[in-house]
C-alpha cells in the first residue's frame, strides 16, 4: 500500500530541511551550547593579563572562550558560544559581551544575559591566573 504525499506534508518536510540547514550555519558546534573545554587544552595559555582590558575582554574564537577583566586583577572565563543559537559571540564594549548573529547580549562579570533573545548565561570556563600568565584549567 502506498500513500500519497500531499503538499502540507511536503511543504512541511521542505520547510523543517531548511530550518535546520539554516540554523546548523550558526556556530561552529551544531547549536550545542554547552561548555567549550573540549575546545581547547587544559593548560593551554591563552593570554597574558594585560593583553585583557579592565572593563573588557578577549574573545578567543579557536578556544571557543571569551576572558574577561570585570574589575583590575578579577579575570573571568566564559564559553564564546552563544547560549541562543550557537553563533561565536564577536565583540566586547562596555562591559557587554555581543554575540552577531541576534544581538544577544552578556554582562563580562558573570556571563549573565544582558538582552535576549538569549534566555541563559554564557556557561563559565575554568582558568588560572599564574603571574601574567592566564591559561585554561
Amino acid at each position: 500500500m502506498t500513500h500519497r504525499s500531499t503538499r502540507r506534508t511536503v511543504l512541511l518536510a521542505t520547510g523543517a530541511v531548511t530550518l535546520a540547514a539554516g540554523c546548523s550555519k550558526y556556530g561552529d558546534n551544531g547549536g550545542d551550547s554547552g561548555s567549550s573545554s573540549a575546545n581547547a587544552s587544559a593548560g593551554q595559555e591563552l593570554a597574558k593579563t594585560s593583553e585583557i582590558p579592565v572593563g573588557g575582554g578577549k574573545i578567543f574564537k579557536e578556544e571557543k572562550v571569551v576572558v574577561t577583566q570585570p574589575k583590575k586583577d578579577d579575570f573571568k572565563a566564559f564559553s564564546a558560544v552563544c547560549t541562543h543559537q550557537g553563533c561565536t559571540v564577536g565583540t566586547i564594549s562596555d562591559g557587554i559581551i555581543h554575540c552577531p548573529c541576534h544581538k544577544s547580549e552578556f554582562h563580562i562579570a558573570d556571563g549573565s544575559v544582558a538582552k535576549g533573545p538569549a534566555a541563559k548565561p554564557l556557561p563559565a570556563e575554568q582558568i588560572k591566573v599564574d603571574g601574567n600568565s592566564i591559561r585554561l584549567a
